[in-house]
């Protein structure tokens, strides 16, 4: 499956994992390896992928036909997240 990450989860990577070199490699990497792993589930909004690896859990868009997953936002989950899911339920309210 080809993976693809926007630039706004991009940042939410980096706010959340300090001195990483490339965030967007690390991201393709880890959302790879948990989607393989069986980690994903079908998100809140129809077409959305919830991809969780450890802690985090990366909200992507699949595109079944083209076999492509593309990662738009992450959060943290746990007692104190680096990146809540206030920063994208308040992406959600925006739009």
């Amino acid at each position: 499956m080809l993976i693809a990450v926007t630039d706004h989860a991009v940042e939410r990577y980096r706010q959340r994992v300090r001195g990483t070199l490339d965030a967007r490699a690390e991201i393709i990497a880890r959302v790879g390896e948990a989607y393989a792993a069986g980690r994903a589930s079908p998100g809140p909004r129809r077409g959305t992928v919830d991809v969780r690896d450890g802690s985090l859990v990366f909200v992507c868009i699949e595109d079944k036909p083209r076999g492509e997953l593309v990662v738009v936002t992450l959060w943290e989950e746990g007692e104190d997240p680096a990146v809540p899911r206030r920063f994208t339920d308040a992406l959600e309210r925006r739009g």
